[in-house]
């Protein structure tokens, strides 16, 4: 299955009743695998799950942690990036130069890497202790 494919037909399950906004995000893992997830709004704002996060959280929970490729869709008339949060969480299984692909259910299409999504990223790096 298409990464366009899995986000296309999981943004129909999300759960936007508040905002009516759904997304959906498919990753491709370095084993090939394809893990979707949808965005689930809460009422008490913002306890909701983006739809990246939902992804993230699948791959995981299959013992995966290596994101390849990633694709992003909304009903929106321009392509929506990954909040900032999602931008984080990408990066701390996507290397800078991993393909995002964000697009719009009419077709239009944008593609950008997660490093100029996110320049700067805090990584595991940052948390190495000095000697």
């Amino acid at each position: 299955m298409t990464l366009k494919t899995a986000a296309r037909q999981v943004r129909e399950n999300a759960h936007a009743p508040y905002s009516g906004f759904k997304v959906g995000a498919a990753i491709r893992t370095g084993k090939g695998n394809v893990y979707a997830g949808c965005n689930v709004e809460n009422v008490a704002y913002p306890e909701g799950t983006c739809a990246e996060a939902g992804a993230i959280a699948a791959m995981v929970a299959a013992g995966e942690y290596d994101i390849v490729e990633a694709y992003v869709i909304a009903d929106s008339p321009a392509p929506v990036p990954p909040c900032g949060g999602c931008r984080q969480k990408l990066a701390e299984f996507a290397g800078a130069d991993v393909q995002i692909t964000m697009a719009t259910t009419a077709g239009r299409s944008e593609t950008a890497t997660v490093g100029s999504l996110l320049p700067g990223a805090f990584t595991a790096s940052h948390m190495a202790k000095d000697g």
